[in-house]
């Protein structure tokens, strides 16, 4: 499903925001690559170059940043649980 669109989901483990993510794709059997910018420090400073924060979860669609949990989940649903 993810064929369509390079993904990739900028976690950190102790979110709660994440944690929902997490579970949502867990509960939906959605795999999407993820990175724990609490291990990886260039991606963080990715974080930062590309969006001027280092907010988390940051849901990476072909390159463009998506902020927000509920938009987050919102898009995984229309985009990849169908």
């Amino acid at each position: 499903m993810s064929a369509r669109h390079e993904l990739a989901l900028y976690y950190r483990p102790t979110c709660p925001f994440c944690i929902r993510v997490l579970d949502f794709m867990n509960r939906h059997d959605v795999s999407i690559p993820l990175i724990d910018i609490s291990q990886d420090r260039e991606a963080a400073a990715t974080l930062l170059k590309v969006g001027g924060k280092r907010q988390v979860p940051c849901l990476f669609i072909d390159g463009n940043p998506l902020y927000e949990s509920s938009d987050i989940i919102s898009w995984i649903d229309e985009n990849l649980c169908r």
